[in-house]
């Protein structure tokens, strides 16, 4: 049963990254490196919250619990970490690029 409710928890997710993406291209920046890495990593941590949910469901025990949670806490502030430095590089050019025309 919880299977089923993260697999409509995803179908949900999905169209809400669908509706992101058409709405970056409405923005200004929408053909950019800035955009485009915007959307990469939108989707890639929703995969990563969704695969984490999946394997909550697969727990057998609180000792799988908090390890499974403790994995995914550590890879994420490790990757969010290197997303926030990327795409505040991308901005940094994007910006630039704006201001030189």
């Amino acid at each position: 049963m919880m299977s089923q409710g993260v697999d409509q928890a995803r179908t949900a997710m999905e169209n809400y990254l669908k509706f992101f993406q058409n709405g970056m291209s409405a923005t200004p920046w929408a053909s950019t490196e800035l955009s485009k890495k915007l959307t990469d990593y939108a989707r890639q941590n929703v995969d990563t919250a969704f695969g984490f949910a999946q394997k909550l469901t697969q727990a057998k025990n609180l000792q799988d619990l908090a390890q499974i949670q403790t994995e995914y806490f550590q890879t994420q502030m490790k990757s969010l970490t290197e997303q926030a430095k990327d795409l505040g590089e991308a901005a940094k050019k994007a910006a630039t690029g704006t201001t030189k025309g």
